[in-house]
This record gives C-alpha cells, sequence and structure tokens, in this order.
C-alpha cells in the first residue's frame, strides 16, 4: 500500500485533488456567491490590495490526451 503524504495547508489539498483528477476526464466546479477577495500588489503590511468579486461558477475540466 502507498504511503500518503500529509497535508499541512488548502493549496496542498487543492493540488494534491487535482493532481489525481488530472487526465481522468474529471471536472472541478467551484461556485461563488458574494466572494471578495482583497489581493496584494506585494508582499509586506504596506502593500496596496485588489478588491475582486465574484458571483457565478468557474470550471475547469480536464482530458486525456489521444
Amino acid at each position: 500500500m502507498a504511503e500518503v503524504e500529509d497535508t499541512q495547508t488548502w493549496p496542498e489539498l487543492a493540488i494534491s485533488l487535482y493532481d489525481k483528477l488530472t487526465g481522468r476526464g474529471a471536472e472541478i466546479t467551484y461556485e461563488f456567491e458574494d466572494f471578495e477577495l482583497f489581493v496584494p500588489s506585494k508582499v509586506g503590511g504596506d502593500s496596496e490590495y485588489a478588491h475582486w468579486k465574484m458571483n457565478g461558477t468557474l470550471k475547469i475540466r480536464t482530458k486525456e490526451d489521444e
């Protein structure tokens, strides 16, 4: 049995899930309702932020190469 690595963060979980589904005809769907994200322009406490607001669906599809 293969050893499972411990996932420490949400991004690691998302990457691991996407890696396992890629090439298998998988679809990952995210639905947003009044989702707000403040994206920093640089690292540090004095950075400015871009304000993104999202409503709707984002779909990521994969398929095997033929």
